[in-house]
């Protein structure tokens, strides 16, 4: 019945479980295109340094405010040029920009999960040039084909699909000196907020945001949608809007007129809205806001993923058992009475 109802793709007796996996894997491994004499690429441990309440990766830094509870999230694009020869990549290894990077926010994003449960707002930034990360989305696309970009892009896909899946209030702020293009630009779009400056008189370093044909479906969410079709509800129109204003720097107005951002305050409204923003869910009850974004991040198409991650792990009846809904001081027992409710603030 676990084969009928395909939570198992096979079933064995145990005394041929081992052989079946191993024939099972060998027929896998048939099928991919990797040189049988292909060179692996060695992945060292990453260098991490710690300061207080803020740890540093080369690509990646966090910074803990846990007066606000909140962890802000530093993305940098390549500091050097990267090469675009597939021969100069698997030269570089694990040091390539897209590889390191997609690791470093990895653990930094594991770490917090498991480490910081009180945390519940993560402010996701980024910081560079625009050109260099659009320059290494371009040579992603161009060897796509080749295992080793395949398992990176396969290694950045996992990483930011941990965004999608981690119970965190996640709010992207873009400002000046920021890089949110391409492969950046979807921890905007997995974000459950995105802000965007909008300088109320022109400036040089006003933010900009940029798409590019990673956008479309390189980094596919758990629903299976890229994270655009799954924002814009797979509309053609709007879509294809976003299509024709790729591999172009936009500017506030147009990224909210693309409906690319949540919303884009000026100069005098920027502190006071991100404050509130932060406060706002800071006053809500953890566990509600767990099941209110895994429900808006997963609210379309169905898959495995989306039972296991957006319903069941994320809401499916535990959230109306807990002490925040039902303990003496939860939601659900206050209701009505002029009481204020008292929450455990970990995130589960």
């Amino acid at each position: 019945r676990a084969v009928e109802w395909r939570l198992v793709d096979a079933i064995a007796k145990p005394g041929q479980f081992a052989e079946t996996v191993r024939e099972r894997a060998l027929k896998l491994a048939a099928l991919s295109d990797r040189p049988a004499g292909g060179k692996g690429v060695p992945l060292r441990p990453l260098q991490r340094r710690f300061e207080g309440d803020t740890v540093h990766y080369e690509h990646v830094s966090v910074a803990i405010d846990r007066a606000n509870r909140t962890a802000t999230f530093t993305v940098r694009a390549p500091a050097t040029p990267q090469p675009r020869g597939i021969a100069q990549i698997l030269e570089l290894g694990d040091a390539w920009w897209p590889l390191r990077m997609g690791r470093e926010l990895d653990d930094a994003i594991l770490s917090l999960r498991i480490n910081e449960p009180e945390i519940g707002t993560w402010l996701l930034e980024t910081e560079g040039n625009t050109e260099a990360v659009l320059a290494c989305d371009a040579a992603l696309l161009q060897h796509k084909d080749h295992w080793f970009v395949r398992e990176v892009t396969g290694l950045l896909r996992r990483a930011l699909a941990r965004l999608d899946v981690s119970s965190r209030t996640l709010f992207a702020l873009i400002e000046p000196g920021s890089c949110f293009a391409g492969t950046l630009a979807e921890l905007a779009f997995a974000a459950d907020r995105s802000y965007m400056l909008r300088p109320a008189e022109p400036r040089a370093d006003a933010p900009r945001l940029a798409l590019s044909e990673a956008n479309f479906g390189a980094y596919p969410m758990a629903t299976g949608q890229s994270r655009l079709a799954r924002r814009f509800y797979d509309d053609g129109n709007e879509l294809s809007a976003a299509r024709a204003a790729s591999g172009r720097p936009l500017t506030a107005a147009e990224a909210l007129a693309l409906g690319l951002v949540t919303a884009a305050p000026d100069d005098i409204d920027w502190p006071d809205e991100i404050r509130l923003a932060i406060e706002e869910r800071a006053a809500m009850s953890p566990d509600a806001l767990t099941g209110l974004e895994a429900n808006l991040r997963f609210g379309q198409q169905e898959t495995m993923q989306t039972r296991i991650f957006g319903r069941l792990s994320a809401w499916q009846n535990w959230i109306f058992q807990r002490p925040n809904a039902v303990g003496e001081k939860g939601a659900l027992k206050v209701y009505g009475k002029g009481d204020k409710a008292r929450f455990d603030l970990g995130r589960v």
